[in-house]
């Protein structure tokens, strides 16, 4: 068996697991709020800034924490935090702050009784292993976080077709081939 189809194996397994009430009470959330903020840091991080850019695709405005031209939270507002582990230190902080300000905040995350989870207001319980735990698991090959952060690019993708149906969005709307003429 080649690597790849290991890889894909293991993914099978965790999109399984993933609770298919917590996926649609995010999609509510993010339908729901004024504005839609990501934060996460490494891998986490850019996964999460890959579900902002088809959120954006959406025509809903959306932002990553710490960008440059990232928007003031305010009440009204989703932040959604990515920590495999949930106890990323520079997210507790965000996550804090955004309560402070009247927003929602929603974790997706290994671990449902970490700090962060316990700060949310909505929790996603993703499978998959914390980094620093991969050598000990049985459930991974890959390095490190690898399978968490697969597996939360196939949730965000998953979540952007929840949220398309439900805005009755299809491709070629997003993609805006019927806001542009040609000549």
């Amino acid at each position: 068996m080649t690597h790849i189809q290991t890889i894909i194996e293991e993914l099978t397994s965790t999109v399984e697991a993933i609770d298919a009430t917590e996926t649609k009470e995010l999609a509510d959330a993010v339908l729901q709020a004024n504005r839609i903020f990501l934060a996460g840091a490494g891998r986490s991080g850019l996964m999460g800034k890959a579900f902002v850019m088809r959120l954006m695709h959406m025509g809903l405005d959306a932002y990553v924490v710490g960008e440059t031209v990232t928007a003031n939270l305010r009440e009204g507002d989703l932040l959604i935090v990515g920590s495999g582990s949930g106890e990323t230190k520079t997210l507790i902080p965000i996550v804090e702050k955004a309560q402070q300000l009247g927003g929602t905040v929603a974790v997706v995350t290994i671990n449902p009784t970490s700090t962060l989870a316990l700060l949310a207001d909505l929790v996603v319980k993703l499978p998959g292993v914390p980094k620093e735990q991969t050598a000990l698991a049985d459930e991974t090959v890959q390095p490190m976080g690898s399978l968490f952060e697969q597996t939360m690019l196939l949730f965000y993708d998953a979540l952007i077709l929840q949220i398309m149906e439900d805005k009755q969005l299809d491709s070629q709307t997003m993609y805006g081939s019927e806001t542009y003429e040609t000549d």
